[in-house]
């Protein structure tokens, strides 16, 4: 008997080895690939960064790569100083934050009703909304719409066509089908309404999902640029994505001139468009650790005992 006990341990010992083993591999390819993807994030993002901080010279003789050369802040401060680029900044953040309150919203006012399987005409509304992830109007009916409204050249031709995401209403109502039942029925127990419910509920119980899709639609529209290019004529309207855009195309435009009559254009200083591509990026960015800690999984845990 002892034999047998001591050839059990022996035998125990060694599965937890080869689990321990296993699992050191698995983290180690884990983070390995992390590693890489971040890398390959983070590595153009530093490069752009590099350009802005050089000087002429050495950006144009192909010397920068992921450290400035001949340290500059000029471009910056000529961004800065551009009245125009901190008035698409202003308008850019306060569209942005509009449209996402009203994005989530009509989001969290349909999909609430829609996670309920006893909703009379549930599978007929479902069906609509998978519908129009796969096919749409196009651009040119899209375009007649908005006109024959009277939204061009004003903001809302930029927030209330893209108002709800099919694909983000069906995350949302698949998150509210997974919050337990017997929440809802307590809460109608001691009198509560649908709306009180929902607002000191399942909102509260939401804030991981609500987090994330705030986020998908802040940045889907902080870098939305089509429907800005089609809406918007007026430059008190142009987002951060447009002005980018014009900046661009002067600068093609001022190297055309340049070739055929020399001396007629300056040519932008490309440190100059990546201190712009720079200070439209880093306001998103600054977003995401305030929302970080709302990703973690695992908020239902606990919510219902027995």
């Amino acid at each position: 008997m002892e034999k047998i006990a001591d050839i059990s341990k022996t035998t125990a010992v060694k599965a937890k080895t080869t689990t321990s083993k296993g699992d050191r591999i698995f983290d180690i390819v884990n983070i390995t690939l992390l590693s890489i993807v971040v890398l390959v994030c983070l590595i153009p993002f530093i490069h752009i960064l590099a350009i802005s901080l050089s000087s002429a010279r050495p950006i144009m003789s192909g010397e920068v790569s992921l450290f400035p050369v001949e340290w500059t802040t000029e471009a910056y401060v000529k961004v800065f100083s551009d009245m125009s680029m901190i008035r698409s900044l202003g308008f850019t953040v306060m569209l942005t934050v509009i449209f996402t309150i009203l994005c989530m919203a009509m989001t969290i006012a349909a999909g609430y009703p829609l996670s309920k399987s006893n909703l009379k005409g549930r599978g007929f509304f479902m069906v609509l909304i998978i519908i129009t992830m796969f096919f749409s109007g196009g651009i040119i009916p899209e375009y007649i719409l908005v006109r024959n409204l009277h939204l061009l050249d004003t903001m809302w031709a930029l927030i209330l066509p893209g108002l709800i995401s099919p694909f983000y209403l069906i995350i949302m109502i698949s998150f509210f089908r997974n919050i337990p039942e017997s929440l809802e029925e307590a809460a109608e127990m001691d009198g509560s309404s649908h709306f009180y419910t929902l607002w000191r509920i399942i909102l509260p119980l939401s804030l991981p999902v609500i987090a994330t899709l705030s986020l998908f639609y802040a940045v889907g529209r902080w870098n939305g640029f089509m429907d800005t290019l089609m809406y918007i004529n007026s430059p008190d309207l142009y987002p951060l994505q447009l002005k980018l855009y014009q900046l661009i195309q002067n600068n093609m435009a001022s190297e055309l001139m340049r070739n055929e009559v020399v001396g007629s254009a300056q040519m932008m200083p490309e440190s100059l468009k990546a201190a712009s591509v720079i200070f439209a990026t880093i306001p998103i960015l600054i977003v995401y650790p305030w929302l970080q800690r709302y990703f973690v999984s695992g908020v239902m845990l606990g919510a219902v005992k027995g």
